[in-house]
């Protein structure tokens, strides 16, 4: 009888064991996608702003972007075998409720980030952006009705903070040279807050068509991009940007490391899919802080470019807002009908 209860023991033992191992696997599969979008979030700023210079039309980097995350996307869907489902599954009506809109938002938001990145150091840009979280949180409430923790609300105003104590850094500095302050303001801070509240609208709008469209992550980054494209062709037959690709060519400025930032910041965009996949929400808030910290030694590694007393003040209130919203963001709810 003891020997029975024994090998039931271990049996049970057995089985939890197997149990921890499963709930392990995912996570151990997270890391090395955290450790890869920590990176690419950390050098996005500099490598673009190296590498698609003030020559570059910004329209053509763009759509450049686009095409590069449609092949990534398809190469992922090839590989999980989703690809070979889609003429059952796929039809036009969900694509364009699901993906039209946020495709041209986005379009939209990668305009001013291209913007933004040639008029801010890329560790002030890394910094304000993060404040789309703040207006992720806001569209969440009046869209989907989730509610946020106080600890998110304190954290959201930690963020608040650190963005107009950077607006005000930009505005005031004294920059040496050519660099107008004025300009640096209107050119590189207000492009990344819209592009930031942008990017919240969009957020989410994908979060409701995962939810309630059940689209996957790769198809909708292939119908977005197609879309994101489309609309940016057309902007073109009267935009300024398509003015300067008729007289001066698609390419120009380009040079074979402006393919460099195209294909980084597509990949990045695979790789937020597999860590909310794998890790969730909780650890993306380690992986914004890594990348901030990634950014600040390249760009004093690289560009030779101190933080500034703005920055150094800046930098932890972003890293503790992060990571004190991350940390509680489980625990959300959604509102209830009254």
């Amino acid at each position: 009888m003891e020997l029975r209860r024994r090998g039931r023991g271990d049996g049970a033992s057995q089985a939890a064991d197997s149990d921890s191992r499963a709930e392990m696997e995912p996570q151990r599969r997270a890391w090395p996608y955290m450790a890869l979008l920590a990176l690419q979030y950390g050098i996005q700023p500099i490598i673009s702003k190296r590498y698609s210079g003030k020559e570059v039309i910004i329209s053509t980097t763009v759509l450049g972007c686009e095409i590069a995350k449609t092949v990534f996307a398809l190469v992922f869907m090839f590989l999980d075998g989703s690809i070979w489902k889609l003429h059952k599954e796929w039809n036009a009506i969900d694509a364009l409720t699901a993906s039209a809109l946020p495709a041209g938002i986005y379009a939209v938001q990668n305009t001013l980030l291209q913007l933004s990145y040639r008029h801010l150091d890329s560790l002030t840009f890394s910094l304000l952006n993060q404040t789309k979280l703040l207006f992720t949180a806001v569209f969440m409430f009046f869209l989907l009705g989730i509610t946020q923790t106080k600890q998110q609300i304190g954290a959201l105003l930690l963020l608040v903070s650190a963005a107009v104590l950077l607006s005000l850094g930009q505005k005031s500095s004294k920059s040496s040279g050519d660099v107008d302050p004025e300009s640096t303001l209107i050119l590189g801070v207000i492009p990344i807050l819209v592009a930031s509240m942008l990017s919240g609208l969009a957020s989410t709008l994908c979060q409701w068509a995962a939810q309630v469209k059940r689209r996957s992550t790769y198809l909708m980054t292939v119908e977005m991009s197609t879309f994101g494209s489309l609309f940016l062709v057309a902007s073109l037959l009267k935009s300024p940007d398509g003015e300067a690709i008729r007289r001066r060519g698609y390419f120009s400025g380009w040079t074979t490391l402006t393919l460099l930032p195209l294909f980084t910041n597509a990949f990045g965009g695979i790789l937020v899919g597999l860590v909310t996949t794998y890790a969730g929400g909780v650890r993306k808030g380690f992986v914004i802080v890594s990348a901030l910290v990634v950014t600040a030694l390249l760009q004093f590694a690289l560009e030779d470019i101190p933080p500034s007393i703005y920055v150094l003040v800046a930098m932890p209130m972003v890293i503790s807002s992060a990571v004190i919203y991350q940390r509680y963001s489980g625990v959300s709810k959604k509102k209830k009908a009254s």
